[in-house]
């Protein structure tokens, strides 16, 4: 095996340890919500430090790769696809963080209202997660036109989940507090299906070649 390729794959060993990472933490924060559970939360607070290292480094090699090798085509789109998907997993990583800190404020109180709305849209966000990383593992197009067709529902699951919070922030001022941690929690697993969307995106550039982020029928 070439050099260069030894440093691709060891750049893949990279971002599937962050992206193992960076999975868990996502269902560790959600399972701090909706099973209240606090060991999980503090899991997540205690794995940032190594997503963010494993940013910093994945950042460094990639950047090293481009400065010192002569890379072309698709080992390009690789290195490419890889910046944009490290930065996307940091992201998804502090969102996490987020969550996980909303879900400790959350401990002590009794729910204003069941979470099956929360429940529902945790698992379709952590099912694009995993799908979206699984696509780059495996170089699925497929897959990840699958995570792409997904958006959609989360959104419209967060507006729900808002507007029904609205309500209760105004039939009791009480519910503010709570209300507005769970507004910030939805928003924040929105944010990470956004996330998986990018990276879905990413996958059919370096699989396929195409950009898909303003080509509607490209995503089909």
């Amino acid at each position: 095996m070439r050099h260069f390729e030894q440093e691709l794959e060891q750049l893949k060993g990279k971002l599937l340890e962050m992206s193992a990472l960076v999975e868990a933490s996502v269902q560790r924060s959600v399972a701090a919500v909706t099973q209240k559970d606090r060991s999980a939360a503090e899991q997540v607070f205690r794995d940032e430090a190594r997503i963010n290292e494993l940013e910093m480094e994945i950042d460094e090699f990639a950047i090293t790769l481009l400065a010192t090798q002569q890379v072309v085509a698709a080992d390009l789109r690789l290195v490419v696809a890889a910046l944009k998907i490290n930065t996307d997993l940091e992201r998804m990583g502090d969102l996490s963080v987020h969550i996980a800190q909303r879900a400790i404020s959350l401990l002590s109180e009794p729910v204003i209202k069941p979470m099956v709305d929360v429940r529902h849209m945790s698992s379709l966000v952590e099912s694009m997660v995993r799908k979206s990383l699984d696509a780059f593992v495996t170089n699925d197009a497929e897959m990840a036109r699958s995570v792409l067709s997904s958006d959609n529902a989360v959104d419209s699951l967060r507006t729900a989940s808002y507007h029904e919070l609205v309500s209760f922030m105004e039939k009791d001022p009480h519910n503010i507090p709570q209300a507005l941690d769970l507004i910030g929690i939805t928003k924040s697993l929105e944010r990470i299906a956004d996330h998986s969307t990018n990276i879905a995106e990413d996958v059919l550039f370096l699989v396929k070649g195409i950009d898909v982020r303003h080509h509607a029928e490209a995503r089909q």
